[in-house]
């Protein structure tokens, strides 16, 4: 029996790879000599660089950077084995955890350390970087990212604009000189989880930008201002991206990189299974045993549940969830092809008291999953 386990993290709990292993240990509980594959997932945000290092290779670079203030930090991206290819996360450099909760600054914050990343894996030879764009702190359409890959905003005198998306109503023009062949030759994938525009109602500013600290003037300077970047970007490079699904993606990062860059944007989920070859694990698979913190609705939306459950269905395999807590309906997994949902907790349980004992739940409860799918 080959069994393959694909979970994504139980945030605060458990990595992706401790997940595995947990499961597994049931697993082997009920069926011995059960042939299992291990492939921790991840949706293109926290937790990637793992995911992908572990399955590829490579190496983690260590860099310090400007944070989203500009305050110094220290933020890691994977470098494959042949400096071919490189994996970023935004969080690492640019992510709201990085910002006092007290000190949130919506209109200046930026993504200068993305881009300092990026611009260290290009030095050393990649011309093919994935970046995971989720939880960022800024609302600057990528300007902070874009400026260290050589690129200047200016305004109408021609002097360079501030950091951050406040200053962006009184862009002008945009100066790509500074920019390197070497980044112009490079491919970038951006992992994005949201499909929210760039612009209005649903776009950066109105829908991410409160979590960041923005009032609701603040909201409405970063959406002039991040109208104003896309007008300016579509005069320049001909790419209009104003109302482009994902295009919002941590404060517009993804938009601001597919106008001026050779970017492509796709669900995170999709891609990072394909870099840890979730597609050639599942074959000749009898079943496959996924999972995440919570199950709810929204885990139909791009998560990883939900893409493995849909990769299962493509290839005829039952799939089971198991998290910390599912609430249904869940009609919409099943919809993808999800089979079961299983919830870990063995009774009442305080959050401390199942975060502490995720390990050894999800190990029984696996192994109740398999002993059912022998029966």
């Amino acid at each position: 029996m080959r069994v393959v386990l694909a979970p994504d993290s139980f945030k605060g709990s458990l990595s992706a790879d401790a997940v595995c292993a947990a499961l597994e240990t049931g697993v082997l509980r009920a069926v011995p000599h059960a042939e299992v594959v291990r492939v921790p997932m991840a949706d293109g945000g926290e937790g990637t660089l793992d995911c992908v290092g572990a399955a590829t290779g490579g190496r983690e670079v260590s860099l310090d950077v400007s944070g989203p203030l500009g305050h110094p930090v220290t933020a890691r991206y994977l470098l494959a084995a042949d400096t071919a290819s490189a994996v970023v996360e935004l969080a690492s450099a640019s992510g709201l955890p990085l910002v006092d909760p007290a000190r949130l600054a919506p209109l200046r914050a930026d993504t200068t350390g993305t881009g300092q990343l990026i611009a260290d894996a290009v030095r050393r030879g990649a011309r093919s970087v994935l970046v995971c764009v989720g939880g960022s702190a800024s609302t600057d359409g990528g300007t902070g990212l874009l400026r260290a890959l050589g690129a200047r905003f200016l305004d109408a005198s021609g002097a360079d604009l501030p950091p951050g998306g406040g200053a962006l109503p009184d862009l002008d023009r945009v100066d790509f000189t500074g920019v390197s062949d070497e980044v112009r030759a490079t491919r970038f994938h951006i992992a994005c989880d949201v499909t929210n525009p760039l612009i209005g109602p649903r776009g950066a500013a109105a829908v991410f930008g409160p979590q960041k600290g923005a009032g609701p003037d603040e909201i409405a300077l970063l959406d002039r201002g991040l109208t104003r970047l896309a007008d300016v970007l579509a005069d320049t490079f001909g790419t209009a991206v104003h109302r482009l699904p994902g295009a919002g993606a941590a404060g517009g990062t993804c938009g601001g990189m597919l106008a001026t860059l050779d970017a492509t944007a796709e669900p995170g989920c999709a891609l990072v299974a394909r870099s840890v070859g979730l597609p050639e694990a599942l074959t000749g698979a009898d079943l496959v045993l996924t999972g995440e913190g919570r199950l709810d609705r929204q885990s139909a939306d791009g998560k990883v549940v939900s893409h493995v459950a849909r990769l299962a269905a493509e290839r005829g395999i039952p799939a089971v969830a198991l998290s910390g807590q599912t609430v249904p309906p869940l009609d919409d997994l099943h919809a993808l092809g999800l089979t079961a949902a299983l919830s870990i907790a063995d009774g009442p349980r305080t959050l401390d008291a199942m975060t502490g004992s995720a390990a050894a739940l999800l190990a029984h409860t696996a192994e109740q999953a398999l002993r059912l799918r022998l029966s």
